[in-house]
């Protein structure tokens, strides 16, 4: 008799199973938050470009009298021999851009402009980052508290928000600026009012994500891992700093790379004001200001802050959007 069609294996198949079954089986290796984040970061271009863009001006910042001394300028000396004596202009084209002045000199003093933009970078930076920092310490742990505890401590929170968020931020530092003293803290002129304005941008921005933290714990606080946590005799401290602050990691990152350029364009603007740094330490918005007056006869020393001032807002922008984009596990990219 023949055995039956279904008890019957062919060489072939043989073959297969004795392959397969020699084959190591690989272990399924899972994937972190934050791989997944970085590898959807990898695919947006754009947010990539911004990141090294951002980066790139970081390491200027940092090494800026390093930069100086590669091209044999220094930010605060005068080169009168540049300057026509009559209208104030510096001689040659665009400036005065030459192969010893790589983006020209400055009307009256001839100052290099290539290396006061470098130094000028420092200020709108350390600005932009120190009083993105103050305001994303006192918004979390105002949100937070805000969110977790509810009733009156929700409600007098919400209040002072609220009040902050319609207070002339541009106009107090203007007039705080112009009665502080000349030296405070050990600080002393330029050191004051980067002091001042860092605590003030802060203060002031601490508002718009205090209303993001809050709003995500409120959602937070009633997830299931919340309340087992509380079922099992957790305490407020480890409710807040182990199981709420982890989760709120990725909107309180997003909101930092966004209001960095904020905080820069804030600066520039009352530098721009002439309420910012004291001359002659270097600001985009300073130089932004004292082109005014020769914008007609030197256009290039008014494009020249203002290009460094674009360039870097929208880089941070960029990355901002690219952040936003990878720690959102709704997104469509």
């Amino acid at each position: 008799m023949t055995a039956p069609l279904h008890d019957t294996v062919t060489a072939e198949e043989a073959d297969e199973t004795a392959v397969a079954a020699d084959t190591p089986k690989k272990d399924v290796e899972g994937r972190s938050l934050g791989r997944i984040a970085w590898n959807r970061l990898k695919r947006d271009k754009l947010a990539l470009a911004g990141g090294f863009t951002v980066l790139f001006l970081v390491l200027v910042a940092i090494f800026a009298p390093l930069i100086a001394g590669l091209v044999g300028q220094d930010p605060y000396k005068y080169h009168q021999d540049l300057i026509d004596p009559l209208f104030g202009t510096p001689t040659g084209s665009l400036g005065g851009i030459s192969s010893e002045h790589l983006l020209g000199v400055e009307p009256v003093n001839g100052r290099d402009v290539f290396v006061r933009i470098v130094y000028g970078a420092r200020v709108s930076l350390l600005v932009g980052f120190l009083s993105a920092m103050v305001a994303v310490i006192v918004g979390t742990v105002m949100g937070i508290l805000a969110g977790y505890f509810g009733g009156w401590i929700d409600a007098l929170i919400s209040r002072v928000m609220d009040i902050l968020l319609a207070f002339p931020q541009l106009l107090f530092i203007i007039s705080l600026i112009a009665v502080m003293p000349d030296q405070l803290l050990g600080l002393e002129g330029t050191g004051v009012r980067l002091f001042v304005m860092v605590l003030v941008i802060g203060f002031f921005g601490w508002p718009y994500i205090g209303r993001i933290v809050r709003g995500q714990t409120l959602s937070l606080r009633e997830r299931e891992y919340v309340e087992a946590a509380q079922s099992l005799g957790a305490g407020r401290r480890y409710i807040l700093f182990k199981e709420l602050l982890p989760n709120l990691i990725a909107p309180i990152t997003v909101y930092t790379t966004l209001i960095i350029p904020t905080n820069i364009l804030t600066e520039a603007a009352l530098s721009f004001l002439g309420a910012g740094v004291k001359p002659p330490t270097a600001s985009w918005g300073q130089m932004l200001s004292s082109a005014i007056d020769y914008y007609e006869q030197d256009p290039m020393f008014m494009v020249v802050p203002g290009v460094a001032i674009f360039i870097t807002v929208l880089a941070f922008n960029l990355f901002g959007d690219g952040v936003r984009d990878a720690l959102d596990p709704k997104g469509s990219r």
